[in-house]
């Protein structure tokens, strides 16, 4: 099987695994006892927040949280009350979310993007103004990979008094996170680590309201017991992304390159310029995404967001470029990473173009 999914989830890095299983075994104090086992796990806990911290911006505190769907719905629901401004290609996390709020009365304004997938700016200027309490947007998108003008998004947000929200989960590690942010949702399970875990990072002096009460931990904003493991492991991955940022880096855009030749006869969706390499969103006439997954059973890719699969809808995002039903059906994911190597690219686009050639022909 070659795993071309890095969107959905990545695989788990072998040195997060070796700090987690100790954690699980043997030493499984709560990390909110007192007595000396429970200190050390919460000491565990600590340098993963640290860790996990080191890459997002200075003068703010991190607060893990069961992964970045919680962090969102902890960073909307909590905050101030006023109209949200987002964009139509985000996240099911933050889109439902939102509408959800606009059904009890909250305005909801949904930005455009262009045909690359980039916000429409200028509707931007026009929605975020007075009354707006919080803008929302996507670092990197996940099913197409382009990168938002997030900065430019915070600057307007600051102007109205609004709290600028990034979800930052596909670009943690990845791509700079603007210092401007308010609050940033982030996932381990993005980055090489364990699913089960995430991170809000909040500015000091940002306080949403808590969606969980209970026994008051991670600052009483998310009562429950954490996982020290699951602490640690997310603490090691992200030292990784850290420490292995330029080789990462190099080795994805080296297999963006391949890639472009390999899938020659593709169209790609959304903007070549304004994306991370990793993530190949591509389309091709004649052809059903659907089928070429069942044609395809020794490769792991997407049509989509993992979250929305299975429902038949046409993706979101793909009808926000612009795309019809036909064209978003024909359309596929392919994300690459870390532990992707070249051999397994030119294998898996030589099965796919195959599928897809026998597909298109009459």
């Amino acid at each position: 099987m070659i795993y071309l999914d890095y969107q959905a989830t990545t695989p788990l890095a072998p040195e997060a695994f070796d700090a987690m299983a100790p954690l699980l075994r043997d030493q499984f104090a709560n990390p909110h006892s007192a007595h000396r086992p429970g200190r050390a796990m919460a000491a565990q806990v600590e340098l993963a927040r640290d860790a996990v911290g080191a890459l997002l911006p200075p003068g703010g505190r991190t607060i893990f949280t069961s992964g970045a769907t919680e962090a969102l719905n902890i960073a909307i629901q909590g905050a101030p009350l006023g109209a949200i401004v987002t964009i139509a290609t985000e996240h099911a996390a933050v889109l439902d979310t939102v509408q959800a709020l606009g059904r009890s009365g909250r305005a909801v304004t949904l930005l455009p993007v262009d045909a690359d997938g980039i916000v429409d700016m200028d509707a931007a200027t026009r929605a975020i103004g007075p009354g707006v309490a919080l803008v929302a947007a996507m670092l990197v998108n996940n099913e197409i990979g382009v990168v938002q003008p997030v900065e430019q998004l915070a600057a307007l947000a600051r102007r109205a008094g609004a709290l600028f929200l990034c979800d930052a989960v596909q670009g943690y590690g990845r791509v700079p996170i603007p210092d401007s942010c308010d609050m940033i949702a982030i996932s381990a399970h993005k980055v090489h680590g364990p699913k089960g875990i995430g991170a809000l990072w909040l500015r000091d002096g940002v306080d949403p309201a808590p969606l969980l009460h209970g026994g008051g931990q991670e600052g009483g904003l998310r009562s429950g017991t954490l996982s020290p493991a699951l602490c640690a492991g997310f603490g090691v991955a992200a030292r990784l992304m850290r420490d292995r940022a330029d080789s990462d880096r190099a080795h994805v855009e080296s297999l963006a390159a391949l890639a472009q030749g390999l899938f020659a006869d593709w169209r790609l969706n959304g903007s070549a310029a304004h994306r991370y390499p990793g993530n190949l969103n591509i389309r091709r006439d004649g052809i059903d995404g659907a089928r070429l997954l069942s044609d395809c059973r020794n490769l792991a890719f997407s049509l989509g967001s993992a979250c929305a699969s299975g429902s038949g809808r046409p993706s979101h995002v793909l009808r926000a470029l612009g795309l019809t039903d036909v064209q978003a059906r024909g359309s596929v994911r392919i994300g690459f990473g870390r532990y992707t190597t070249h051999e397994e690219l030119e294998r898996a686009a030589k099965a796919l173009n195959r599928a897809a050639a026998a597909q298109a022909a009459p």
